[in-house]
């Protein structure tokens, strides 16, 4: 299939379309650095830390890929290609490449959420609705409103767990590097997507992702994909948010698709 034919779901834009219209709303965001006038001014300086560090906090709404098409008139899935450069081609092996392939001519047909089974990285941040990240000391939390998903990050010097059991987002610890948060992410299973297109990964994975907070309304996330066993080396797709004031998440929960009915009452 196309790269480029490659468009975000429908049922992905009306299910956010739903979730955007539920949220807690006109509920001021205490401390947010806000115009004369009382809206939020998401061009001021990130927040820091009280021992100076980046403060990723805040709930974040994706924005669309540099590469995404502009409309989805086909109801085709996404893919990670939106949130790559035009052109750029991703260094498969041949059974990865070939499967993917089989995915994505099927239109994404039977993808983990058909089942209310998680996005997982970097889906999970590239399509649905907000995340919330709650920066802590030793500890930075990840919330998904989909389906009520969340990520724990560890930040307080341990390392990574023996994997007994693999998991849908691995086990993550976090350090920063300048005003950067990078976090490192091994131990996945491999029954998640990269994207809703079909691209796969196996237990093999390692992903790190760099978070960087320009100023306190913006964030870029780049993801590095690492995984000899389905692709020849690794690479990276950048994802771009904005900070969503005056909000906070709902409930999300998927029940094998009955929520559908709902949508839009």
């Amino acid at each position: 299939m196309n790269q480029k034919g490659l468009i975000a779901g429908v049922i992905v834009l009306v299910s956010c379309a739903s979730i955007a219209n539920a949220q807690w709303v006109h509920y001021p965001t205490a401390g947010i650095p806000r115009t004369p006038d009382g809206k939020p001014n998401l061009n001021a300086p990130a927040p820091k830390t009280a021992d100076g560090k980046t403060d990723v906090s805040g709930i974040w709404n994706h924005l669309p890929g540099e590469s995404a098409p502009k409309s989805n008139p086909g109801g085709i899935p996404g893919t990670v290609f939106y949130f790559m450069e035009p052109g750029a081609q991703i260094p498969y092996q041949p059974w990865a490449e070939a499967l993917y392939n089989k995915r994505a001519a099927e239109f994404g047909a039977g993808r983990p959420t058909e089942h209310c089974l998680p996005h997982g990285i970097p889906d999970a941040m590239s399509h649905g609705g907000p995340m919330k990240i709650v920066q802590n000391p030793g500890l930075t939390i990840i919330l998904y409103e989909e389906f009520n998903h969340y990520r724990q990050v560890f930040t307080d010097g341990r390392p990574k767990p023996p994997v007994v059991a693999p998991a849908w987002f691995g086990y993550s610890t976090g350090k920063w590097e300048g005003s950067d948060f990078v976090v490192d992410s091994t131990g996945f299973n491999d029954q998640s997507w990269l994207d809703d297109a079909g691209h796969p990964h196996t237990e093999a994975m390692h992903t790190i992702e760099r978070f960087r907070r320009r100023d306190f309304g913006h964030l870029a996330v780049q993801v590095t994909v690492d995984d000899p066993k389905a692709y020849t080396k690794p690479w990276s797709l950048n994802l771009q948010f904005e900070y969503v004031p005056d909000t906070d998440l709902i409930e999300d929960i998927c029940d094998n698709e009955k929520d559908t009915s709902h949508i839009g009452k």
